[in-house]
C-alpha cells in the first residue's frame, strides 16, 4: 500500500465548499484501486487567517509543506483583503518557495453546447497552457519614488532568466511530443505543435529575449511544429480559431490572462484546473482550481465541483497515476454529457456542489 502525504488548504470561500468535494473523489480512487491511500493535513491559511493573525500562513508554513508528497488547494480571496496580500503571501510565496516553474492548465472541450463559440466542435478545443510561474512580471522587483506628490512614480521590473526560460519552454516542447506520440497510437493524423506568446513588438528586451530562446528550443526539437504570435493577435485568434492551437507556451503574466480567457472556450471557470509543477520533484507541487473565491456565492451550494475535480486528476497524474487520472476524467465526461438536474447552474442544472459531487462518484462507480 503506497500512502501519499496531501496538505489541504481549502482557503477562503468556495474554495472551502469545493475541496470536500475533491477529498471525497479522491478517497473514491483510492478505495476503487486498492494499492493507494491518501492522508491529509489540513490547514486554515487564508484570507479569513489574515484578518484574524496579520499573515495568510503560519511562520514555518513552508517547512511544514516540504515534506508533503502534493498540495491541494480550493481558493485563495476576500473582500477587505488587498489582492496583492493574498496572492504573494501565500500563492506566490508557496509557487516561488517550491521552485514550481511550471504552471499547468487544460483546456479541453467536454460537450459543444457549453462553448460560447458558434460551430466549434469538441476536437477544435483542446489545448494545454505552460505558463512560466515564478518569474516575469510577478517577480515583484519595483517600489514608489515620490509616493503622495505630483511626481509620484511607480517602477515594476521583469525578470526572465535563461536557466529557467528554457526550462520552461523544454517542458512544453516535450509535452508536445508525448502528445504526438499518444496521437500516432490512436491512429490520428494531427500531430501537436507549441505555439509561443511573445510581444517583442513593444517589449524590445524580455520578449525579444523570450523570442530568441523560443528559437533554439524549437531547433532542437525538429519533429515539432512550433509558431509564434503576439499575445494581442493570439487572444484574437484564440477565439476565431482555436483548432489552431495544441501546446501554447507564455510568460508569467500572458499565461495568466490567456488562461482565463481559454477556460471560457471549455465553459468557463467552473472547469478551470490547475497544477504549479516542480517537475523534478525536489519539492512539493501544488494543484488548484482557478475559479478564485467567489465570495458572492459562497456558502449557498452554488459552486462547480468540476474544476477542483480536474485538478484532483491532475495530481493523480504527477504522482504517477495516469490511469486513475484517465477514469477520474472519463466520470467528468459522463457527468457532463448526461447534464443531469443535479449539476450546477453554471451548468444548466439545479443541483448543488454536493449533488454534482456525487454524481461524479456514481460515474467512477461504474
Amino acid at each position: 500500500m503506497k500512502t501519499y502525504d496531501i496538505a489541504v488548504i481549502p482557503g477562503d470561500g468556495i474554495g472551502n465548499e469545493v475541496m470536500v468535494e475533491g477529498l471525497k473523489v479522491l478517497d473514491r480512487v483510492a478505495e476503487l484501486h486498492g494499492g493507494i491511500a491518501f492522508k491529509y493535513k489540513h490547514y486554515d491559511w487564508g484570507c479569513e487567517y489574515y484578518a484574524k493573525n496579520g499573515v495568510m500562513m503560519d511562520a514555518d508554513g513552508m517547512d511544514r509543506l516540504r515534506d508533503t508528497d502534493a498540495i491541494l488547494l480550493g481558493a485563495v480571496g476576500y473582500p477587505g483583503v488587498p489582492d496583492h496580500v493574498s496572492l504573494r503571501d501565500l500563492l506566490l510565496r508557496i509557487r516561488r518557495g517550491f521552485n514550481q516553474y511550471i504552471n499547468l492548465r487544460p483546456i479541453k472541450l467536454i460537450t459543444e453546447e457549453d462553448c460560447p463559440i458558434r460551430g466549434k466542435s469538441v476536437a477544435d478545443v483542446d489545448i494545454v497552457f505552460i505558463r512560466e510561474n515564478v518569474e516575469g512580471e510577478y517577480v515583484g522587483i519595483g517600489g514608489l519614488v515620490g509616493e503622495g506628490t505630483e511626481e509620484e512614480t511607480a517602477i515594476q521590473t521583469s525578470v526572465f532568466t535563461r536557466k529557467n526560460t528554457v526550462k520552461v519552454m523544454n517542458y512544453a516542447f516535450d509535452l508536445a511530443q508525448a502528445r504526438t506520440a499518444k496521437r500516432r497510437d490512436e491512429g490520428r493524423k494531427t500531430f501537436a505543435k507549441v505555439s509561443s506568446a511573445t510581444k517583442s513588438n513593444a517589449l524590445n528586451y524580455s520578449m525579444v529575449f523570450w523570442d530568441k530562446l523560443f528559437a533554439e528550443r524549437s531547433a532542437a526539437y525538429p519533429d515539432i511544429a512550433a509558431d509564434q504570435y503576439h499575445v494581442d493577435a493570439l487572444s484574437m485568434f484564440m477565439i476565431q480559431r482555436p483548432e489552431d492551437f495544441d501546446v501554447i507556451v507564455a510568460s508569467n503574466l500572458f499565461g495568466d490572462v490567456l488562461t482565463d480567457l481559454g477556460s471560457v472556450l471549455q465553459g468557463g471557470l467552473g472547469f478551470a484546473a490547475g497544477g504549479n509543477i516542480n517537475p523534478e520533484k525536489k519539492f512539493p507541487s501544488m494543484f488548484e482550481p482557478v475559479h478564485g473565491s467567489a465570495p458572492d456565492i459562497a456558502g449557498k451550494g452554488f459552486a462547480n465541483p468540476i474544476a477542483m475535480v480536474w485538478t484532483v486528476k491532475l495530481m493523480l497524474d504527477f504522482l504517477g497515476h495516469e490511469d486513475l487520472g484517465e477514469k477520474l476524467f472519463g466520470a467528468i465526461e459522463s457527468v457532463v454529457k448526461n447534464k443531469r438536474a443535479q449539476l450546477t447552474g453554471d451548468m444548466g442544472g439545479s443541483g448543488s456542489t454536493t449533488a454534482a459531487g456525487d454524481l461524479i462518484l456514481e460515474a467512477l462507480g461504474k
